[in-house]
């Protein structure tokens, strides 16, 4: 089972934004997988935040100067250079992660669907777009849009690359320069990342990674930056909310969730319950976005059950930088204790376990089977609380009322799938939920692999949205210039000012009525 060799971390560990790394205190990370030592990383400090910004401020203002297109251009050349090294990255990130093949291979799509869009539509979405003006002929009105100035995201260990440089992108397509903090188990994710951007012709400066912990780094981006794009826990968000909002500073965030699946009667079970696999553990369940509830209608709950649960039990779950496994590990031991915490207190209080449910040491120190339950109760944790691992809970409903009345009834409001008997009849159930994604005939991938469509949460599962036109927008700020020509907006001459006032409203009201307006 082999890891990526040393020198490509010590490669990488000079390209964090830390004056002198070897004279700093470091972090030692561990292969997930095994629990073995894998690498160091230096701890930054809020001094070398104030640094990157420094640099990065300086530098933004040229690399603002540039053309969109020639921004685009080395995002494009980066886009590539992703592609021919995939195989590298996937290791990188499995070996911080304990990520399955295919799980990483998700993480480094998505950040190529993402760059693929901002490539082509960036610099036209940020173009001065031309609108009409007060009084046609006379007034030119131009909207454009310049940059934040320094943007900070603060990235999780989930999705190390799509949800730190993958975040990135349109934020320097858009001109800004960006500082990140990578969660300090994945530094290398990103750090792998940006070494691409600067050898695609990215300015070091205007992209700084500093590793660190997030109470110091973290705090100190939120503290600085022109505009703040975090993605993680819905407690944190709320932190990072109230501090931005003092700054009177932008904010973006994709936070928790409690995500529902919603199983009509009508629906192919058969389908349904491999599909469901894929859309609860697809990460080990360490996904924003992937299912925590599933509500059937009660006339084929118990089919539906069955075959589900044999399809859980038929994943392969183990390590392994290859493509043999189904489910690799979770990121921590930490998450497999408030993983098992969650199952142990539903069984406790009468849920039943149908597939899953234990520690599985004899293959590695951070794995935990794909985990069913049936007879969950509002009293249990497990019932409202995100889990943010492999368990899954099953609720029988009367009817598709019901399931979307429970569907909504949650905090949260990320992502729902729903399965139906026909494409129609799952759409129209989709636009009842109250989420920001829904998925018909799917878990989690089509919406949020959609990149020219908006991706994020309502309530407590976010602000903003990543992708689609938002995902750039966000990082400017729209400016108006418009320039009146010929005439002000006094009264023409020989006209008395008193008639003109008065005929200002009639005439402005009138223009309305002309045509193309």
């Amino acid at each position: 089972m082999p890891t990526p060799p040393p020198h490509v971390f010590e490669r990488l560990r000079r390209l964090a934004a830390i004056d002198e790394p070897d004279q700093r205190a470091h972090a030692t990370l561990t292969e997930v997988f095994t629990g073995a030592d894998l690498a160091r990383i230096p701890i930054g400090t809020a001094v070398d935040v104030e640094r990157a910004f420094a640099r990065a401020r300086a530098a933004q203002v040229e690399w603002a100067r540039r053309p969109a297109t020639d921004r685009a251009a080395v995002v494009d050349r980066y886009r590539r250079a992703v592609v021919a090294q995939r195989a590298l990255l996937m290791d990188i990130a499995q070996a911080e992660t304990g990520k399955s093949r295919p799980a990483a291979q998700e993480d480094v799509v998505a950040l190529l669907l993402g760059a693929r869009y901002y490539v082509k539509a960036g610099p036209k979405l940020i173009a001065p777009k031309p609108v009409a003006g007060l009084l046609p002929g006379l007034t030119k009105t131009v909207v454009r849009y310049q940059p934040k100035g320094v943007v900070g995201i603060i990235s999780p260990w989930n999705y190390p690359m799509a949800l730190s440089v993958g975040d990135a992108i349109p934020a320097l397509i858009a001109g800004n320069a960006v500082v990140i903090k990578p969660d300090s188990q994945t530094p290398y994710c990103t750090l792998a990342l940006a070494e691409l951007l600067y050898e695609a012709g990215l300015p070091r400066e205007v992209l700084a990674v500093v590793p660190g912990p997030g109470s110091v780094v973290g705090t100190a981006i939120a503290d600085t930056c022109d505009y703040l794009m975090f993605t993680g826990s819905s407690a944190t968000g709320r932190t990072l909310a109230r501090a931005a909002g003092a700054r009177l500073i932008g904010f973006s965030a994709e936070l928790g969730g409690k995500n529902p699946m919603i199983v009509t009667r009508t629906a192919d079970l058969d389908i349904v319950a491999q599909a469901a696999t894929r859309a609860c553990f697809a990460n080990s369940g360490q996904l924003c976005i992937s299912i925590e509830r599933v509500y059937v209608e009660s006339a084929v709950a118990a089919e539906f059950t069955e075959k589900f649960a044999a399809a859980t039990r038929a994943m392969v779950v183990g390590p392994g930088y290859d493509w043999g496994t189904t489910m690799g590990s979770l990121a921590s031991p930490g998450r497999v204790d408030a993983v098992d915490a969650h199952v142990a207190d539903a069984v406790a209080k009468g849920a039943t376990v149908v597939a899953g449910g234990r520690r599985r040491p004899d293959l590695g120190p951070s794995f935990y089977e794909p985990t069913v339950l049936t007879g969950v109760t509002e009293e249990m944790t497990v019932a409202r609380e995100e889990t943010f691992g492999p368990v899954v809970s099953i609720y029988p409903v009367a009817d598709v009322d019901e399931a979307v009345t429970r569907a909504n009834d949650s905090e949260y409001g990320l992502n729902a799938s729903v399965w139906a008997g026909s494409h129609a009849e799952g759409e129209a159930i989709g636009a009842r939920l109250r989420c920001g994604l829904v998925n018909v005939g799917e878990g989690y991938g089509p919406a949020s692999g959609s990149v020219e469509a908006p991706m994020g949460g309502m309530r407590a599962s976010g602000l903003g949205r990543r992708h689609g036109p938002e995902g750039i927008l966000k990082y400017t700020e729209a400016q108006t210039i418009a320039t009146q020509r010929v005439l002000t907006l006094d009264a023409p001459f020989g006209i008395p000012e008193a008639w003109w006032q008065k005929a200002f409203t009639p005439i402005v009201a009138a223009i309305g009525f002309l045509p193309g307006r």
